[in-house]
């Protein structure tokens, strides 16, 4: 059972109730949330979520990672806009909705939860509420709406018992879609055969998963080993990866370069024109372009009080490889 910090609340004839969820802060939600696979999580353990890897929710559910926590503004107004997203779905389909504020688990995993946006009244279904940027690559006008949604949607049907889930999506300043996703028994069990599998295996028997050269990963590692102890270790087993990352980076400079004498041969073609077109496939632009930038070390020089009171410390760890001699 999850060590959870509020009691188990089982009001009513609804067993799937965990805990109430009106009458907590964000930050004690979002760490009672950490002990579980939530919606938001499918998508990552199936391995279909661009912006956050597996190493990644391990380290954020094994507490590795704290300052995840933090607000941002994509989820400050997705927050603030959820109640209009929910409005303009009711004015849009005519159907009543309900808040539900409590935290649910499946009947089978309480390490599999779900916090749903809305519920539909009249029906076995449930209402997911998204804001998106009108930078979106989602093509929502022709029906397609992102994997991570879709997972999303999938894992509520999942715990909540739900036949269908809709989708309500504003494009911020563009426009606004809604979707109706089916429940589908196969795409179910197999959500869910992949969340127990991955919870077993790397919360409970605490294995690590692989890193993977995502940002997301990247960003996890730095903020786990942010510092260093000053120590010296000794390890062979890194050999092999060690002369790859060499290997690679000779070869990314190699390319650099091929790159740089194609530039210069285009360049040496183009001269002084803004732009040419090779054939009907290409067009090469080089034009001019102005950018304003601060003098840094005139201002160093000259208003030295103002360049210190303005200035920013940073820290972060060098790495670098180099051979021993």
């Amino acid at each position: 059972m999850l060590n959870l910090f509020l009691k188990i609340d089982k009001r009513g004839n609804d067993m799937r109730i965990l805990l109430s969820t009106k009458d907590i802060s964000i930050e004690k939600w979002r760490e009672i949330r950490k002990q579980s696979i939530g919606g938001s999580d499918a998508s990552v353990v199936l391995g279909l979520n661009k912006w956050k890897s597996a190493y990644t929710l391990w380290a954020e559910k094994k507490h590795l990672i704290n300052d995840d926590d933090k607000d941002n503004e994509a989820m400050r107004i997705g927050r603030d806009l959820e109640d209009y997203v929910a409005k303009r779905f009711t004015e849009a389909t005519g159907k009543k909705i309900r808040k539900r504020n409590f935290m649910f688990m499946h009947d089978d995993y309480d390490f599999i939860t779900a916090n749903i946006d809305r519920e539909v009244v009249g029906e076995n279904a449930g209402l997911e509420c998204k804001t998106t940027s009108v930078f979106s690559k989602s093509d929502f006008e022709n029906g397609e709406i992102p994997l991570y949604y879709y997972c999303q949607c999938m894992h509520y049907m999942a715990v909540m018992g739900y036949d269908k889930m809709y989708l309500a999506i504003l494009v911020l300043g563009q426009a606004f879609y809604y979707f109706e996703i089916n429940r589908d028994e196969t795409e179910i069990e197999n959500l869910i055969n992949a969340e127990v599998k991955w919870w077993n295996r790397y919360i409970l028997k605490d294995e690590i998963p692989e890193v993977d050269g995502s940002g997301s990963t990247d960003v996890t590692i730095n903020k786990m080993y942010h510092s260093d102890d000053s120590s010296v270790i000794f390890d062979s087993s890194i050999k092999s990866d060690v002369e790859n990352y060499i290997n690679l980076k000779t070869r990314i400079k190699e390319l650099e370069n091929s790159v740089n004498e194609y530039e210069q041969k285009i360049k040496a073609v183009i001269k002084n024109a803004e732009k040419c077109f090779v054939g009907n496939q290409y067009e090469v632009i080089w034009k001019n372009k102005t950018i304003n930038r601060i003098d840094t070390k005139r201002l160093k020089s000259e208003k030295a009080e103002i360049y210190n009171e303005f200035l920013k410390e940073t820290s972060s760890r060098l790495f670098k490889i180099k051979e021993v001699k």
